[in-house]
């Protein structure tokens, strides 16, 4: 039997090689098809762009497929055989010899079980390291109880001690998972569930599959993962580039704005007044404040005319400019003109026919041509329009409110928005600011300077069409063998192109650095914290409404955060979203999630606590210390220990506590082994202090430690 076992291993080995070899020589096709566009040989500049993006994305897909490339096999029922592996291969008669883990013949290797094989009756699971296959594991399907148990590798991989990072799970998705990851739903899935149950790397193989059936759709304009956190997401942030998808950006809500990282939190008071959707009543306030009437009658020369602007002039202005629907620095043009022709008119006026030059015949509306132009260059005109309707940009507008009792109070505002330095900015504050780039508007001079980049760009290509025409030959002057002429060869913007510097920036810096770019789909973790105004940020980054909505609102820790699913998404998409709850916890021990199972039923009595798969057999430990000194001691024989044993471990304790980290910088983490310092002091942070320590208790996947002060 073993001998029989042995020979197997090596015809495995021996095929999971020839799959390498043929990586190797795909990997090296399309490395030279990538340096063939790279030279530009043929087809236009954009068509050669395209070709150098695909090709270097192909070649990043082949590039992380040697870890794990093939790590499963199905035998059909019939005697028929397929491998399962990171990506898809083809022999010579492009007939498929490695299944890529994402097409439907695929799926079987995830749902089959005993009592539904799926038409399989053999699945094997390979353990490998780089290109050697150490081992395998078979599963007989259609016969209950026959075969080995089919969750080894599953068990092995979630008992292996952690990284710095999370780790894919191509080789281990269960039913459950791979019922979400292959959802056929084109809008808003929310995936709910509690600690453990691997809902995040979950919704991370969901955007790989829809990469993998939606490609050419999704990668031009790529997938945005909003995490509570850098730690998190750079936890996170290995596994989508390890399944071969690089075009995704990765974001904080403290990071929606290009050159914006803000990391400071907010009293609760003003995260929860400024997350709620009716600060946008509070900014339009704030804005409609900047419109202004003059207390007195506004005295400037027009035409050496001495003219007055009072506030029933003014009043016909702002009517007029907010009656245009255009943003404030817009409008701003529109509440001039209204001013520029009454002042134009009435200067005219009384100027009278003596003040028009008979010899020249010059009429009234000339004369009023000329008092414009005089008009929009007087600096006196400029002053009062700047008093009247100012110019704002977002931060100036929110800084001045937020360092003023006084127009926050006019504005509507919570008083817990005020703080002496208006600009120091918090993570509620980035919603409050992205809102207002389009309540203003672009600078006009910097709008100005943009269509005049514009026109410059279209008289380049009307340059171009005429160099082409100078180029025209005649029909006989053609080649007739082959059939070119200049316009065969070039189109007149493509010329035009040829004098403006190409951007041949990756996506994900062009999309960072654009704050109206648009996603195809964005992935939302810890999505109950988010608040009213930060999903209106995401929905305006994602127009398509296509969303991976992850979260679990018994652990809701911020007073913005969601009470219910419906409450945030039926604002935008009303009856039109799919929920998913996943029930099985594959991190947690069961003698670990016993215990925070109990201050679960605490805090949420109505919320199921996920089962988990596994237990060590190491109880969870309590230790009570008398002072600050006996509690460091402790602290340090806990890292002392930790430090001799393979994996990751964490101290977690109240905000401020030395050498401990606070339970919101370790959201969505996980440890092999973690100490909780104070858990009653973490109870006692505020309202939501209990939902913390929940946090805290289920991070560990291994061992856990708690320490009590008198």
């Amino acid at each position: 039997m073993i001998r029989e076992h042995d020979e197997e291993l090596r015809a495995e080995q021996d095929h999971v090689a020839d799959l390498h070899a043929r990586l190797d020589a795909e990997r090296a096709r399309v490395g030279e098809e990538y340096r063939a566009a790279l030279l530009g040989t043929g087809g236009s500049p954009m068509e050669r762009d395209v070709q150098v993006r695909a090709s270097a994305g192909r070649l990043r897909r082949l590039d992380v497929a040697d870890d794990g490339l093939c790590f499963g096999r199905l035998d059909g029922i019939e005697g028929e055989r397929s491998y399962i592996g990171r990506i898809g291969l083809r022999d010579e008669h492009d007939e498929p010899v490695l299944l890529d883990w994402r097409a439907p013949a695929s799926r079987a290797f995830y749902v089959a079980t005993a009592a539904h094989p799926e038409g399989v009756r053999r699945r094997r699971q390979f353990h490998t390291r780089g290109r050697r296959v150490l081992d395998f594991t078979d599963e007989v399907l259609g016969r209950p109880g026959d075969g080995e148990q089919g969750d080894s590798a599953l068990l092995a991989a979630i008992d292996a001690p952690r990284g710095e990072g999370m780790r894919d799970i191509v080789a281990t998705i269960q039913a459950e998972q791979d019922e979400v990851i292959r959802l056929d739903h084109p809008g808003v899935v929310v995936i709910e569930g509690g600690p453990g149950t691997g809902k995040t790397v979950v919704a991370l193989h969901r955007v790989a599959y829809l990469l993998y059936t939606q490609r050419e759709r999704m990668e031009r304009h790529g997938v945005l993962v909003v995490g509570p956190n850098r730690a998190f997401l750079h936890h996170v942030g290995r596994v989508l580039p390890s399944l071969g998808e690089s075009e995704v950006v990765f974001s904080t809500t403290g990071e929606f704005i290009p050159g914006l990282r803000v990391t400071a939190d907010d009293s609760p008071g003003a995260t929860a007044s400024k997350g709620a959707i009716a600060a946008l009543d509070v900014l339009a306030a704030a804005v409609a404040e900047q419109q202004r009437l003059p207390d007195e009658p506004m005295t400037i020369a027009v035409g050496d005319v001495p003219l007055q602007i009072d506030a029933a002039t003014a009043r016909w202005a702002r009517d007029e400019a907010r009656a245009s629907g255009r943003p404030h620095n817009q409008a701003r043009a529109v509440f001039a003109e209204i001013l520029t022709y009454v002042l134009t008119e009435r200067a005219a006026t009384q100027m009278g026919k003596g003040w028009i030059d008979r010899q020249d015949r010059a009429t009234r509306q000339e004369l009023i041509a000329e008092l414009r132009v005089e008009l929009a260059g007087d600096d006196a005109f400029a002053r009062i329009l700047d008093v009247l309707w100012p110019v704002l940009t977002p931060e100036t507008l929110l800084a001045g409110l937020f360092s003023s009792v006084e127009r926050l109070r006019a504005a509507g505002a919570d008083p817990s928005w005020w703080r002496a330095d208006g600009t120091a900015w918090t993570v509620p504050d980035v919603p409050l600011l992205d809102e207002l780039i389009d309540l203003l508007g672009p600078d006009p001079d910097e709008a100005r300077a943009t269509d005049r980049a514009e026109q410059e760009r279209r008289q380049e290509a009307d340059y171009a069409d005429r160099v082409l025409e100078g180029l025209a030959l005649d029909d006989e002057e053609k080649d007739e063998d082959l059939g070119l002429s200049p316009e065969n060869l070039l189109r007149a913007d493509e010329l035009a192109d040829r004098f403006v510097e190409e951007d041949v920036r990756g996506l994900v810096e062009r999309a960072t650095s654009d704050r109206d770019w648009t996603y195809r789909h964005v992935v939302v973790d810890e999505a109950q914290e988010l608040s009213e105004m930060e999903w209106r940020v995401l929905m305006r980054r994602c127009p398509g409404r296509s969303f991976t909505v992850v979260g679990d609102l018994a652990q809701r820790r911020s007073p913005a955060g969601a009470r219910s699913w419906a409450a945030v998404l039926d604002r935008y998409v009303p009856g039109r979203w799919a929920y998913r709850s996943l029930t099985v916890n594959y991190r947690t021990p069961a003698e670990i999630m016993a215990v925070a199972a109990e201050l679960l039923a605490e805090f949420a009595p109505d919320v199921v606590p996920p089962e988990s798969v596994r237990s060590t057999g190491v109880p969870p430990w309590t230790r009570k210390v008398d002072g600050d000194e006996e509690l460091q001691a402790v602290i340090a024989e806990f890292n002392r220990d930790e430090a001799g044993r393979e994996g990751t471990s964490t101290v977690i304790g109240p905000p401020g506590t030395p050498n401990t980290v606070p339970p919101s910088e370790t959201k969505g983490l996980e440890f092999d082994a973690v100490l909780v310092v104070d858990p009653d002091g973490i109870r006692a942070q505020g309202p939501r202090g209990v939902a913390e320590l929940y946090v805290a208790l289920t991070r560990a996947t291994q061992r856990l430690g708690q320490v009590l002060r008198p």
